[in-house]
């Protein structure tokens, strides 16, 4: 599992739009998004630079 702090999430389409990026590249990905703390945990068989990088794609901060 990977856990990342995102800056810029606000709402349930941050939400979604994060959820659809990662998922994107690997369907069976499961992803949790606290938009609340700023945290998103993924389970999935990505490596962590290609969770970083679909994050970003959609305009968010991985610290």
């Amino acid at each position: 599992m990977h856990t990342f702090n995102v800056t810029g999430m606000t709402c349930a389409h941050c939400q979604r739009a994060v959820t659809q990026a990662i998922q994107s590249r690997d369907p069976s990905a499961k992803v949790d998004v606290d938009l609340e703390a700023g945290v998103v945990r993924v389970e999935a068989g990505l490596d962590e630079a290609a969770i970083r990088e679909a994050i970003e794609e959609e305009g968010y901060q991985v610290q």
